[in-house]
């Protein structure tokens, strides 16, 4: 049986709608299909995020790092809103961008002005927030299968955004302030991502928050695995930055490659 879901655009009936116009509508989506391989990029894409921003702030100025960050950032996303439809390759691009800069925003909070992280994790919270009210009240829908404007796509990766900094700040308020360490974390997160999906089947828990909560939680899972790799103190294996970076990025561009063959992830191709 079909949940209803707010976000949910009021329905046409695709029998009145002609095959030419039908390829049309599709063609302007600008995000992929929500499939398994969407999940297991994004979760590639916050681990290497985390250690190539981690790789990156220790290994030169983080004040440089930090502008080839932004720089990075600005060109991807001039990119993405650039291009008529989705793109794989642009888009992944365009999310590992906002993986690496979101760590950092998150971490210059903490580490250069002093902020904790608890402080931080509520104040990312209520950007989020902002952000969520802000899209639904203009757009009346919050839905990812939706983003076909302008205006709806600068929702959707400000949303983005704030999640991978809410989401790093989180990840490091539970591994160091509360002391659990990166894989028991990264455990924590892993239950906490499954949980929105079972509720979702089992209680039928609305679908967009079910697929938000699933996906602010894709951050801290995939940094806490990241930096458990990486790094030796809290218990980690010390395997260093770069090493798990340069793995997580082949890892990615093959999977994005083998996306943007298939197709698997986008319907209108």
């Amino acid at each position: 049986m079909h949940k209803p879901s707010l976000e949910e655009p009021q329905q046409v009936d695709s029998n009145k709608i002609s095959p030419i116009a039908r390829f049309a509508m599709q063609g302007l989506r600008k995000v992929p299909e929500v499939t398994i391989y969407f999940w297991i990029i994004k979760l590639l894409t916050t681990a290497m995020g985390e250690a190539t921003s981690d790789f990156l702030v220790t290994s030169i100025d983080p004040y440089i790092a930090v502008a080839i960050g932004g720089i990075g950032l600005l060109v991807a996303l001039t990119l993405q809103l650039s291009a008529r439809r989705y793109i794989a390759w642009i888009y992944w691009f365009a999310v590992v961008m906002v993986a690496i800069v979101g760590t950092m925003a998150a971490d210059v909070l903490h580490v250069i002005v002093g902020i904790s992280y608890e402080t931080s994790v509520v104040f990312f919270a209520i950007a989020l927030a902002v952000i969520f009210i802000a899209w639904y009240v203009c757009e009346k829908t919050l839905s990812i299968h939706s983003i076909t404007t302008l205006r709806r796509e600068l929702f959707y990766w400000a949303t983005v955004m704030a999640t991978f900094a809410l989401g790093t700040a989180a990840g490091d308020m539970t591994a160091a302030t509360l002391h659990l360490g990166y894989l028991p974390s990264g455990i924590l997160f892993a239950i906490l991502f499954a949980a929105p999906a079972l509720a979702y089947r089992l209680f039928g828990l609305n679908e967009i928050i079910a697929f938000w909560f699933a996906y602010i939680v894709t951050r801290p899972l995939g940094a806490s695995f990241a930096d458990w790799f990486g790094k030796s103190a809290l218990d980690g294996l010390g395997l260093g930055d770069t090493r798990v970076a340069v793995i997580l990025t082949v890892l990615i561009v093959g999977f994005v490659a083998y996306v943007s063959i298939t197709h698997k992830d986008d319907k209108s191709a």
